[in-house]
């Protein structure tokens, strides 16, 4: 693990528009053997202006991985895959698409725009549980993510 993960938490947005799949993945990070942070938006607007640190939202930090809900109200995640894979400063952050749809469409378009992985939300509440600890494992201890705020 390199030093640039022991200095400080990883961060963490989860664009999700149910609090309580918002509360099981929250819960399934607490207990966390990475020190992370997560942070909830509930619409794709909401998400874009943290991204890009407009109105509400000037002082947060860039997020190391993106947890992102295709169905979310105002601008669904599709619009918001797009939008992040267009920007030269957002692109290299990782979007692990987690979502309900089992749609064949979806996957294609959601790979077709650069998502990083695509994974369909278990129904069973321990099932949940463990694919995002899963995520956590796979994207927090195997993957090595670039810098935060990298943009060459």
């Amino acid at each position: 693990m390199s030093n640039h993960r022991l200095v400080r938490p990883i961060e963490i947005l989860l664009v999700e528009d149910n609090p309580g799949d918002a509360d099981l993945a929250r819960e399934a990070l607490e207990g966390s053997k990475f020190n992370n942070i997560l942070n909830v938006v509930d619409d794709g607007e909401k998400a874009m202006a943290y991204l890009r640190r407009d109105g509400l939202y000037p002082e947060v930090s860039r997020p190391d991985l993106i947890l992102l809900d295709l169905n979310i109200p105002k601008k669904d995640g599709r619009q918001v895959l797009a939008e992040i894979k267009e920007d030269d400063n957002l692109k290299r952050i990782p979007v692990v698409i987690l979502t309900t749809s089992r749609a064949e469409e979806d996957v294609i378009k959601s790979y077709n725009l650069h998502c990083n992985c695509y994974i369909t939300k278990p129904i069973d509440l321990n099932q949940f549980l463990s694919v995002v600890r899963s995520i956590e494992d796979f994207w927090l201890s195997i993957v090595v993510l670039p810098p935060n705020g990298a943009k060459k």
